[in-house]
């Protein structure tokens, strides 16, 4: 099965990790310069306080003057990343070192000394540029610090045939280190007009900070789209109303970028209880910034003030057609349409499908609003397309519940609706809305709509959940908003996975309950809101993305290898030339 594309993407932050506490890093950094300053005491080996001087020294140095020139060449550093950058390099360069200790060579330790200051200078501009400021010629000096610094303490230490090496090492690693980054950053550019390593400083200070610099980045790369948004209005007398709608935006990409918390910012933007359902939408349709959430809400709105309510409803009759099962149910002028494929996996649809559904739909019905019920995960795929066979499964299950529910009887009806925020967190699978519940009664007959504000449900969790209902309601399906704000580090967090489905149950069950007592007289009227000037990531941008990206990494390995050893090879030239 194909992986999709974000996916892969997000399954790079698996690199990522907290540093720890500055002060750690720099009490390790004193106490393996001790070490060694030990371990040459024992071996009886010259340069004896060279752990202290030729190691610590340098990287308490950097430790100190890393962040504030970083913050002054436009980047962000913090304390204890600079530490642990320093520490790291330090590590490096006591193990390209040490065993010289134990192979008396002349001048072996300053020669290994040597090229180590130029590695530590190619790994801390590679570091930096990716993590604090993209412009690498900006960040030389703050990248050269403990370099330069054990070149001078080496300097007084070493005969002077050691500077020479020395500089050579540091120039030859140091230009191949910038030739490797403009290497990485050429695909990337020419292909999105962006440098790579600005994506980097954006998405590491999204996941550490919470910047939102990464909408800048979506932004410059986006393209323009117009995008339906059906909803359908409850109004109620003397209660608030009801909203379920469907935009046709997906709530991605993760963290709270782009449209990720989409759910919940509709909710709170719209009076009255409003179920935020997951329409036809991939990653593709991720909105790149708030300037676009904010014209969805303003087109939702407007379209809603437009509504004809009506007094009347069908019952609820669930469809099938091969793997999909379609739950539709009439409200006035607007068919509902609630699919999945459970037992067997959901995945996002393009807009393409959701547009062939409204246009059969229009045969019959004012506004068709059709739901991806995303609730049956095994793996995370690509999306589904109408010309493939699921997309073909999905159209045919709807022009079928389309065309019995359009001479379907209509009747009085009520609605009635609960909203319960759950005890559990982003990181167990949950964004911010938590459970909502709408129950349609007509004709005695009891549907209830469950939505759970989260990324797809783990398989079985749906069946689970449906079979503690069949007691209270006569027809129900389970739904999830595809929030991603549950993804901020792993693309796979479906409902289901970190919280058991028996966890959920007395939650569900309260929660249609309270739905039930809440039963009012209702009319409703069906809206669709044109949504334009939304800049979305655009066609098969993520797909581009991620393979870009791979691509840089395939390559990426063998040109470092390859630049490595040109560097060490002049740097060993130059020290057996200085031997002769």
């Amino acid at each position: 099965m194909a992986i999709a594309p974000d996916v892969k993407m997000e399954a790079l932050t698996r690199y990522l990790f907290t540093a720890p506490r500055w002060y750690y890093s720099i009490l390790l950094t004193l106490i393996a310069g001790w070490s060694i300053d030990l371990l040459g005491f024992i071996m009886k080996a010259g340069n004896a306080p060279a752990g202290t001087c030729l190691f610590s020294i340098p990287a308490v140095l950097a430790f100190f003057l890393t962040k504030p020139l970083v913050i002054r060449a436009g980047g962000a550093m913090t304390w204890n990343r600079s530490a642990l950058l320093s520490l790291v390099c330090m590590i490096i360069a006591i193990l390209g070192t040490i065993f010289s200790i134990f192979w008396p060579v002349p001048h072996l330790f300053q020669f290994l000394y040597a090229c180590a200051l130029g590695f530590i200078l190619a790994l801390r501009t590679l570091v930096l540029t990716a993590v604090a400021c993209y412009r690498t010629f900006r960040i030389l000096l703050p990248a050269s610090i403990q370099s330069v610094a054990g070149l001078l303490i080496g300097y007084i230490i070493f005969d002077p045939s050691f500077l020479l090496v020395a500089f050579v090492s540091c120039f030859s690693l140091g230009a191949g280190c910038i030739l490797l980054i403009y290497l990485i950053e050429r695909p990337f550019f020419r292909t999105f007009d962006v440098h790579v390593m600005w994506f980097l400083n954006a998405y590491l200070a999204h996941l550490t900070d919470g910047s939102r610099d990464l909408e800048k980045f979506f932004r410059q790369m986006g393209q323009e789209a117009v995008l339906p948004q059906t909803s359908v209005i409850f109004r109620r007398k003397d209660r608030e109303p009801v909203v379920l709608t469907v935009p046709n935006i997906h709530p991605g990409p993760m963290g709270d970028i782009g449209s990720t918390n989409l759910p919940s910012m509709m909710h709170d933007a719209i009076e009255g209880e409003v179920l935020v359902c997951h329409g036809c939408a991939s990653h593709d349709y991720n909105l790149v910034g708030m300037e676009e959430m904010e014209r969805a809400i303003a087109a939702m709105r407007e379209s809603l003030r437009e509504s004809n309510p009506k007094p009347n409803a069908g019952r609820s009759v669930r469809f099938r057609h091969a793997s999909v099962s379609i739950l539709a149910q009439a409200f006035g002028d607007t068919i509902l349409l609630v699919a999945t494929r459970a037992p067997e996996r959901t995945e996002d649809m393009v807009p393409a499908i959701g547009e062939i559904i409204s246009a059969e739909g229009g045969k019959w019905f004012g506004h068709v609003a059709f739901v991806d019920a995303h609730n049956c995960m095994r793996e995370v795929t690509t999306a589904v397309h109408p010309t493939q066979p699921l997309g073909h499964e999905y159209i045919t299950a709807s022009s079928i519940a389309l065309k019995e529910s359009a001479g379907s009887s209509r009747f009085p009806f009520r609605i009635g609706v609960s909203h319960l925020r759950l005890p559990f967190t982003r990181e167990e699978g949950f964004g911010p809305l938590g459970l909502q519940t709408m129950v349609a009664e007509v004709e005695g007959q009891l549907t209830a709509y469950v939505l759970l504000d989260g990324n797809n449900m783990m398989e079985g969790c749906r069946e689970e959940l449906l079979a503690a209902l069949k007691d209270l309601v006569d027809q129900a399906e389970v739904m999830t908003t595809d929030t991603h704000v549950v993804n901020s580090i792993s693309g796979l967090n479906p409902i289901g996975m970190n919280v058991p489905a028996s966890a959920l149950i007395p939650h569900v069950v309260k929660s249609v309950r309270e739905a039930i007592a809440d039963l009012a007289p209702a009319e409703a009227g069906g809206t669709t809101a044109i949504c334009h000037g939304l800049v979305i990531f655009g066609h098969e941008r993520i797909a581009q993305i991620a393979s870009t990206v791979n691509t840089i990494v395939i390559f990426l390995v063998p040109l470092s290898l390859m630049i490595l050893f040109l560097a060490y090879l002049i740097s060993l030239l130059t020290y057996l030339l200085l031997l002769s």
